[in-house]
């Protein structure tokens, strides 16, 4: 899994017994070259020879894939089954009917000598769906028969996963997740992300411009919804400061970063998901100790915690999620949930690269 944060690679060992239930076994973490990353980061607006550039970058994140494979099973040696690739986004746009993920999937065959299934989310699309948030359809195996709890992973993008007691599972994006305050921090200190929230601890909430942040159109929209760096960048954030003349410390932009994350976060969770007890966290906002207690102090009445909590650690839970894809494709089952991307019905997600 490499997600929006355009962090690295999270690569998971997981054994999915036949009822579908998924245990962990091994992890490893490859982080990008920051060439890389900004080679990303720039393909993520338009460009010169684009197509050319977006080929070579899918080439090395194929090659960054494979390594990640193959040190992972240095480390715990199993009879695999296959990949699960999700590929690097680089644009999302359900609205025009389709999404782009780029990684090289036959080069990840080829480099590994593994089956690999990859363009997960394309299907779903073309059933007029989102095609996100796909993991909902994983985060199920944390249901409780007798409580009402809602997953929350927060990646570049948040998202929740909507898991009452009983009736329909429900899932979409709630805004920005890390994306912005990774972007304000790199800009101004050079660092990938804020440790903890200490920066964000430093600064002052800006009341106007936190309204003006939770006027984003998104926001309003009814779910199913999806969001990604088209709706919500520094571009945005820069027009954004500039609207309200900017007088503020860049700490102070930082913290009001960080709440209209939790806030954005909890308003979802109060008008769409009565009768939360438990919220759980993923991602790496669970290891943003200020951003759990903006979360926790705006829910009152409703346990947070990390899901390490429900025995399973906090950063791999995507990358599991996409193993769990992995196997149901291979198994020729669905994946996604219509009740979470809007789609017409229930489909089998991902194209299969045989080893």
């Amino acid at each position: 899994m490499s997600g929006t944060s355009l962090d690295g690679v999270d690569a998971v060992l997981a054994e999915i017994n036949p009822t579908g239930q998924t245990r962990l076994i091994h992890s490893h973490y490859l982080p990008y070259p920051d060439s890389l990353r900004s080679q990303l980061l720039a393909l993520h607006a338009p460009q010169p020879d684009e197509i050319h550039l977006a080929a070579c970058a899918a080439n090395d994140l194929a090659r960054l894939y494979a390594q990640a494979t193959n040190e992972l099973l240095q480390a715990g040696p199993a009879i695999v089954r296959a990949i699960g690739c999700h590929g690097q986004t680089l644009r999302h746009r359900p609205a025009d009917g389709y999404t782009l993920q780029i990684g090289n999937a036959a080069l990840v065959a080829e480099l590994t000598g593994l089956t690999v299934i990859a363009d997960f989310r394309s299907r779903d699309i073309a059933a007029g769906g989102q095609g996100a948030p796909l993991v909902p359809a994983f985060h199920v195996q944390m249901r409780h028969p007798n409580i009402h709890r809602v997953i929350a992973n927060i990646g570049g993008i948040a998202n929740i996963s909507d898991l009452p007691s009983n009736g329909a599972v429900r899932g979409w994006d709630t805004g920005p997740g890390n994306m912005l305050l990774d972007g304000w921090i790199k800009r101004h200190h050079g660092k990938h992300y804020d440790s903890d929230g200490a920066w964000a601890a430093s600064g002052t909430v800006q009341a106007k411009l936190l309204d003006r942040m939770l006027s984003h159109g998104f926001l309003k929209q009814p779910p199913p919804k999806s969001a990604g760096r088209e709706q919500f960048n520094m571009v945005w954030l820069d027009a954004l400061l500039d609207e309200v003349n900017h007088p503020f410390a860049t700490a102070d932009v930082q913290a009001t970063l960080l709440e209209f994350t939790a806030i954005s976060l909890c308003n979802v969770v109060k008008q769409e998901c009565n009768g939360t007890q438990e919220l759980y966290v993923c991602g790496g906002g669970a290891h943003n100790g200020l951003l759990m207690q903006r979360i926790s102090a705006s829910l009152p009445g409703i346990q947070v915690m990390s899901t390490t909590a429900l025995g399973v650690d906090p950063d791999w839970v995507e990358a599991l999620a996409f193993a769990w894809l992995a196997r149901q494709a291979m198994h020729h089952a669905p994946g996604n949930l219509p009740s979470v991307t809007g789609a017409r019905g229930e489909r089998i997600l991902g194209a299969i690269y045989p080893a």
